[in-house]
C-alpha cells in the first residue's frame, strides 16, 4: 500500500542539535544507540540501517549514495534548508518534541516551529532535576514540581518519562515520608554538583505524583520503554514491570503511551495494550533503526494482539533532520506492507486498511495528543475510545 498521500503526526521525536554541537557530532552517530567512538567509527557504518539510509538521502539530496557526498550537500543546503527539505518531503502534519535530550546542545523549540506545527513533550525527570537544585526544602520541591504539571503548560500536550533509563519501570508505591527522607540525603550527598536524579524511591514517587495530575486531566504520559543506549539497563526496560501501575484504579484515566514498540519485548506491549484500556503503542526507534525485516516483523508482531486504534507513529528522530525524513518514510512503508499482507490475509478490507494507516499515522495521535479542553482542535476522532462501561472480569 502506497501512504504518502497521508500526512504524518510524529508523536515523539527529539530536537536537532546547535550548529556548534553538530560540529563535533560524527554522521554516523545518528544511526546507532552507541556512543563509544570505536563504535560509532568503526562498525556504526556496518549496519543495515545505515547503508539503507545513505542511499534514501542520497536519493533525497540528489548526490551520490556515499557518506561523502551526503555530507558535501548538507553543507552546501545549510541546516535551515536541509530541515526545511526533511520536514516537507516527510510530509509532517505536526511534530511532538521531547526536549529533555541533550538540552545544551539542542535547538529551541521555536527554531523548529519555522518548519513544521510544534508541540511540547515535558520530561519529567529533567524537570524534577531542574527543581531540586532551586529548593532546599522538601515541601517547596513537591509544590513547584506539582506546580509545574498542573495547570499543563500551553505548549505541553504530554509528560514523557525515561524512568527505565534511571531505575526501571517496576514502579512501586513509595509514601511521602520516604520521598522526603530520600530527598535530604540526595542534598547531603550532591551539594553544588549538577544532579542526574537516579534515587529510585523518589523517582517513583515523583513519576506516580505526575500520574496523579495525568489523570485527573486525561493528560497523556509517554514512557521509555524497550531498547536505547548503553547507559539502560534493559532487563528493567520491560514493560510488563508496570502491571502495579497499571491496576492501580489511582492512574487508570491516564493513558499511558509504551514507545519504540517496546523492542525486543513487542508481543509483551501488544498484549498490554489489548487488555488494558490506557495503554497505547508507538513504533519510533524500532522503525527506522532495525533492518527492513525487523521493522515489519516489529509492526507485525505489535498488531497481533492489539487493537489498531491503540498503535501510533513516531520517529524518535534527534539531532540532525535527515531522522525526520527517514523515519516517515520507513514508518508510512512499513505499515503499508503490513496492512498489505493483513489486506491478503483476509484480517482486513481495502476500505478498513486505507482507515488503519490514517488513524496510525495521523489520527490517533491526534485524538490522544489534541483533545477537546487541552487544545484548540475540539472534534475527537473516531480512534480515540470515550468513556465505556466497566466489566466484570471472567475469573
Amino acid at each position: 500500500m502506497d501512504l504518502w498521500h497521508i500526512p504524518v503526526i510524529d508523536q515523539h521525536a527529539h530536537n536537532l542539535l546547535n550548529p556548534a554541537a553538530a560540529s563535533r557530532y560524527p554522521y554516523p552517530a545518528a544511526f546507532t544507540e552507541a556512543h563509544d567512538a570505536e563504535m560509532v567509527n568503526d562498525h556504526a557504518r556496518q549496519t543495515l540501517c545505515y547503508r539503507r539510509s545513505v542511499r534514501a538521502m542520497a536519493l533525497l539530496l540528489a548526490c551520490e549514495p556515499t557518506e561523502e557526498a551526503i555530507l558535501e550537500q548538507r553543507t552546501r543546503l545549510g541546516l535551515e534548508r536541509l530541515t526545511a527539505l526533511c520536514c516537507s518531503a516527510a510530509k509532517l502534519d505536526t511534530l511532538l518534541l521531547d526536549d529533555g535530550f541533550l538540552p545544551d546542545a539542542i535547538l529551541p523549540l521555536e527554531w523548529h516551529q519555522r518548519f513544521v506545527p510544534v508541540r511540547r513533550l515535558l520530561r519529567l525527570e529533567m524537570l524534577a532535576q531542574h527543581v531540586f537544585s532551586q529548593v532546599t526544602a522538601f515541601e517547596t520541591f513537591l509544590e513547584q514540581f506539582r506546580a509545574a504539571l498542573d495547570p499543563l503548560p500551553p505548549s505541553v500536550v504530554a509528560f514523557k518519562s525515561i524512568a527505565a533509563y534511571r531505575t526501571g519501570l517496576d514502579i512501586q508505591p513509595v509514601s511521602q515520608a520516604v520521598a522526603e527522607a530520600c530527598f535530604y540525603a540526595l542534598k547531603q550527598t550532591t551539594g553544588e554538583k549538577p544532579l542526574r536524579l537516579a534515587d529510585k524511591p523518589l523517582l517513583d514517587f515523583l513519576l506516580r505524583q505526575a500520574l496523579e495530575i495525568a489523570a485527573r486531566h486525561r493528560i497523556p504520559v509517554q514512557l521509555h520503554t524497550g531498547f536505547g543506549d548503553r547507559d539502560l539497563d534493559l532487563r528493567t526496560a520491560n514493560p510488563l514491570d508496570l502491571r502495579s501501575l497499571l491496576e492501580d484504579p489511582c492512574y487508570q484515566q491516564a493513558p499511558l503511551v509504551l514507545l519504540h514498540a517496546a523492542y525486543p519485548y513487542v508481543r509483551e506491549a501488544g498484549y498490554l495494550a489489548s487488555v488494558y484500556p490506557q495503554v497505547y503503542l508507538d513504533f519510533g526507534l524500532a522503525v527506522p533503526l532495525l533492518s527492513m525485516s525487523g521493522m515489519r516483523a516489529t509492526v507485525r508482531l505489535l498488531l497481533e494482539l492489539a487493537p489498531t486504534s491503540k498503535l501510533m507513529y513516531s520517529s524518535d528522530a534527534h539531532c540532525i533532520p535527515e531522522l525526520y525524513y527517514l523515519g516517515a518514510k520507513w514508518g508510512r512503508e512499513i505499515l503499508g506492507d503490513v496492512l498489505e499482507q493483513a489486506l491478503q490475509d483476509a484480517d482486513v478490507t481495502a476500505r478498513e486498511a486505507e482507515a488503519i494507516a490514517v488513524a496510525v499515522l495521523r489520527e490517533n495521535a491526534r485524538a490522544l495528543y489534541f483533545r477537546s479542553g487541552r487544545e484548540v482542535e475540539s472534534q475527537q476522532s473516531p480512534g480515540f475510545p470515550g468513556p465505556t462501561p466497566t466489566l466484570p472480569s471472567p475469573l
